[in-house]
């Protein structure tokens, strides 16, 4: 559904207010937000340094597409204040943090909650940047259905690698299909939760609204 700019609010009254309020969170104009959010970016700028020494090509493309969404707020408004909240940044950066700072791995699931939180960011960046809009249970499908997408792109881009450059990112179709029920999992967790959220925000909007029109 095509909206006009950025500052006129939803253009359809079908669209809730709420979600416009809700994706504009995705991006706060806090110092102290963006100081601990550029902390977390500058250890994904070491991670992606470490990689391209290491020619480490999974990595380095995961985290170097990472850094671009992530960059994607402070280059369009101009300001190294407006960022991601740390909070879902830590969540989308969780397996680069943890390579990052203890050299170390988390498990599958944690993987691709990080990605279904990177699928959150990328849906509200459409929303935010583009000419898309959408209520808050299409926006809950699309978190899904991106996370979704995102765990097939991966999967493509790293049988790719095994058949173009020698490497061994995929081993079984077991391993793949059980790596598939994991993000299929977290795609949903985290297309429930927005959904959640929304739905809270909402309501509270609903609230302070009718508080403003009983005086």
């Amino acid at each position: 559904m095509a909206r006009g700019s950025r500052g006129d609010g939803p253009l359809d009254p079908d669209i809730p207010a709420a979600v416009d309020d809700a994706f504009a969170f995705l991006f706060r104009n806090s110092t102290v937000n963006a100081v601990i959010a550029w902390l977390t970016v500058a250890v994904l700028g070491g991670v992606v340094l470490d990689s391209a020494l290491d020619v480490d090509l999974r990595w380095l493309v995961f985290t170097g597409a990472v850094g671009v969404i992530v960059a994607v707020p402070p280059v369009v408004f101009r300001s190294w204040r407006t960022m991601l909240p740390w909070e879902l940044l830590c969540v989308g950066l969780l397996p680069i943090l943890v390579r990052g700072l203890f050299g170390g791995t988390v498990g599958t699931f944690a993987v691709y909650v990080s990605l279904a939180a990177v699928a959150l960011v990328v849906v509200g960046e459409l929303h935010t940047f583009t000419s898309l809009a959408v209520t808050h249970w299409f926006a809950a499908v699309l978190v899904v259905l991106v996370t979704l997408a995102s765990g097939a792109v991966w999967a493509v881009f790293r049988w790719t690698a095994d058949q173009h450059f020698g490497t061994a990112y995929l081993t079984t179709n077991h391993a793949l299909m059980t790596e598939f029920v994991w993000v299929t999992l977290a795609g949903l967790a985290a297309g429930v939760l927005f959904a959640l959220a929304l739905r809270r925000r909402t309501r509270w909007l609903r609230r302070a609204t009718s508080r403003v029109t009983e005086r």
